[in-house]
Order: C-alpha cells, then structure tokens, then sequence
C-alpha cells in the first residue's frame, strides 16, 4: 500500500511540475491552480508513503523517478 502511496506522490509532483511549466511565471490562471492543487498532495502522499518506507529510499525513489518522468516530458512535450 506504502508503494503506491509513493506513486500517487510521484504522479502528483510531476503533474504539479509541469504545471509550473504551463504556468507561464503564474501568469495563466489553470496551470497555477494546478501547482496550488498538486504539489500539496504529493508532499502529502509522501508524508503517508514515508509511514513505512525509509526516508532514505523514499526521498531517493520520488526524487529520480520524478526527475525521470520530468525530463522526458521535457524532451517529448516541451521540446527542450
């Protein structure tokens, strides 16, 4: 249960990050509510996640695969 409480954190920082992206400096309204929205509810899953996976292995997990999913985003997405 604890792993995918860690995907739903994952999930929810990459959807807040591509949020930030689409915000545009928050000047574009639904992107910004997006980052308000996401980003509280992944540290959230985290915090739940972190109930019973190490701080160490949990903070190592979200962070690559967030980062992993970020950049291809990136590169498919945004073409950067």
């Amino acid at each position: 249960m604890h792993w995918i409480l860690m995907i739903a954190a994952i999930l929810f920082e990459v959807a807040g990050t591509t949020c930030m992206k689409l915000s545009d400096g928050f000047r574009k309204l639904k992107p910004t509510i997006g980052l308000v929205v996401f980003y509280p509810l992944c540290f959230g899953f985290l915090t739940l996640a972190m109930e019973e996976i190490d701080v160490s292995v949990a903070y190592a997990v979200w962070s690559a695969m967030g980062t992993a999913l970020i950049s291809i985003i990136g590169f498919t997405y945004f073409n950067s």
